[in-house]
């Protein structure tokens, strides 16, 4: 059947065109059941199901399965990323609150003009919904609570502040000695936006010129229809074709090695929240370049990286330059070793995810049954 959508807002034409998946999503859920017992059995709405690439936002939730029982059809407590959200996560958690089941909600960022647009308020009003019907919240930095508040709005459920988790036994710095000519620069995750992935390659650029032997490689998946063409031709018309590498989408599983094959992570993104790049790059000893904005200052000493000073503003992105970032990277280089060690320090310091999952366990037997 054709369902015409024509006059109708927006909002309302989108809920008509999703009506049959939503009510398929809710036949599927509803032989959902609360799980027995006082042990915590966690249900993450199907986000980990399948052989889907885990990236992004669902990659916190693979130290949680590998640690608490989980279940997608019986379970007592449903975790939920806002960054990483099931179809119609607001009638998955209607359905649990109905078996009893409470939600802890992990938050990440917000829409924000300069990156949503006019689109802000429909990414927020989901998220401020579900994080009001939350249990717990963790959120992944003070720069995502301090947003959320500006946002969706204050909030009294009880929360903390945990920096996402990283497993320092798999991303550990590679145990061969580093020899940084070239210095191999690295740019990992979704690439989500032009100038954030161009002024990558302007900084090879950059550098080259000024006679710093330079090589890049981009892993991950660029958002943007024909970004991967763009990129390459981008490079070819800056002459680095040659110390470009464009890698495709990655399993988790690849990442360690992707980054023990590199010296410095390059991560220009605009108020990225708590980015788990980051914290995996300085766990296997890789300082970071980036803007001092979003949560990496929480992330980031100023032993084991170089942050570019950004103004904080709502209604643009604001990336550094290719001469910004080539400049951070030269001021690291006479101190690149050094650096490398105080980063796998700071991780082991703030990202160990033996002390997120723990931390959890307690969250989780607090909460009221």
């Amino acid at each position: 059947m054709n369902v015409s959508t024509a006059g109708l807002p927006l909002r309302a034409a989108r809920a008509v065109l999703d009506a049959p998946q939503r009510a398929a999503a809710w036949f599927r859920r509803s032989g959902i059941r609360r799980a027995t017992g006082v042990a915590p059995v966690l249900g993450f709405g199907g986000v980990l199901d399948g052989e889907r690439l885990i990236h992004g936002g669902a990659v916190k939730l693979l130290s949680l399965r590998d640690n608490f029982a989980s279940c997608e059809d019986a379970f007592n407590l449903l975790y939920l990323v806002s960054s990483s959200q099931p179809e119609f996560a607001e009638d998955m958690a209607s359905i649990c609150r109905r078996r009893g089941i409470p939600l802890v909600w992990n938050q990440n960022g917000v829409g924000y003009p300069g990156w949503a647009g006019n689109d802000a308020e429909r990414h927020n009003a989901p998220m401020r919904r579900l994080r009001a019907q939350a249990s717990f919240v963790v959120y992944q930095s003070e720069f995502c609570r301090s947003c959320a508040d500006q946002f969706l709005g204050p909030c009294d459920v009880p929360f903390e502040v945990l920096l996402n988790p990283v497993d320092l036994d798999k991303f550990r710095p590679s145990d061969a000695a580093a020899s940084f000519e070239p210095v191999r620069l690295l740019a990992m995750g979704t690439q989500n936006y032009r100038e954030r992935a161009m002024v990558a390659l302007a900084c090879v650029q950059a550098l080259r010129a000024g006679g710093i032997k330079a090589t890049l490689t981009m892993a991950g998946p660029v958002e943007w229809k024909r970004g991967g063409e763009e990129l390459a031709a981008a490079a070819r018309k800056m002459a680095i074709e040659d110390f470009v590498e464009l890698r495709p989408p990655f399993r988790q599983e690849e990442a360690p090695d992707i980054y023990r094959a590199h010296h410095i992570l390059l991560h220009p993104k605009y108020l990225d929240p708590c980015p788990t790049v980051v914290a995996e790059a300085l766990a296997c000893g890789l300082p970071v370049v980036a803007s001092r904005s979003g949560g990496l200052p929480e992330m980031v000493g100023d032993d084991c990286g170089e942050l570019i000073e950004v103004p904080l503003v709502w209604d643009r992105m604001v990336t550094p330059s290719g001469d910004e970032l080539a400049q951070a990277v030269v001021r690291l280089l006479p101190r690149l070793e050094a650096a490398r060690s105080a980063a796998r320090a700071r991780a082991e310091q703030a990202f160990d995810a033996r002390r997120w999952v723990e931390r959890h366990r307690e969250i989780f037997t607090s909460l009221p049954e």
